[in-house]
């Protein structure tokens, strides 16, 4: 816990180092923009939760995936990697601690979007089940994080990591479903896109914004904090072999 305070602290004093950290904040707004305006252009307006909830899934995957997966990349660019890894506390809880911290962040983007429809479409937001409401951005947030544990290993281990993430957000928006329900893909995706959690948590918190009752809520919610931990595992595999491989060399600059 000592490991992960630290690293939490830690990335709280360096996120505004890198003034992409706060790209996401400006998107998220624009986004909501540009959805809310489709679906009231189409008369659609039963579907203003689809246009709120997505831009905040797009600004959460940001981060997790050009923020929080470099963190361990950035490091070892800066040549401060060996100091971490030398340290005492725990490597991947001290890692976990900081991609915490920047998926924390994206909490703002709620805010940002929820302002958005408020003020210049003037349209009515209402969370109708806010204990779900709640209990899926806490989740969410965790499974992110869990998530980019596991692309902050990927991304130290191939040398492709900025092509592989370049192309890595589109194809999670399509399969997590965030602004069109996995209902709505093929039939043979659809069973690919239930490994994503975003398909799970964009379902949640679409449900948490409607009046009407969420069919197996808990279990849903279960299924998202499954995939996370299960990230994290493989992250936690993934940052041991990582340091083994320093051991052997003794040269994190050869990862």
């Amino acid at each position: 816990m000592r490991a992960f305070t630290a690293g939490f602290r830690l990335q709280l004093r360096t996120i505004g180092a890198y003034p992409d950290a706060v790209i996401p904040f400006f998107t998220a707004p624009m986004f909501a923009i540009i959805f809310l305006l489709i679906f009231d252009h189409a008369g659609r307006e039963d579907l203003t939760a689809y246009a709120l909830v997505a831009p905040v899934f797009i600004a959460l995957w940001w981060l997790a995936l050009f923020q929080a997966g470099w963190v361990i990349s950035i490091d070892r660019w800066n040549e401060v990697l060996e100091l971490l890894v030398a340290a005492p506390g725990g490597f991947a809880q001290a890692v976990l601690g900081r991609i915490v911290a920047v998926t924390a962040a994206g909490v703002v983007s709620f805010v940002e979007v929820w302002l958005v429809a408020r003020l210049l479409f003037s349209a009515s937001v209402e969370i109708h089940h806010p204990w779900l409401f709640g209990a899926t951005v806490v989740a969410t947030l965790a499974a992110m994080a869990g998530t980019a544990v596991v692309l902050s290993g990927l991304f130290v281990l191939t040398r492709n990591a900025a092509t592989f993430g370049n192309s890595a957000s589109f194809p999670f928006y399509v399969l997590g479903g965030i602004l069109v329900p996995v209902s709505f893909l093929p039939d043979w995706i659809q069973p690919l896109s239930r490994v994503v959690f975003l398909s799970w948590s964009a379902d949640l918190l679409r449900g948490s914004l409607l009046p009407g009752p969420v069919d197996d809520a808990w279990l849903r919610l279960a299924m998202v904090v499954l995939l996370g931990a299960a990230g994290f595992a493989g992250g936690h595999l993934l940052l041991s072999y990582v340091l083994q491989r320093v051991r052997a060399t003794g040269d994190v600059a050869r990862l």
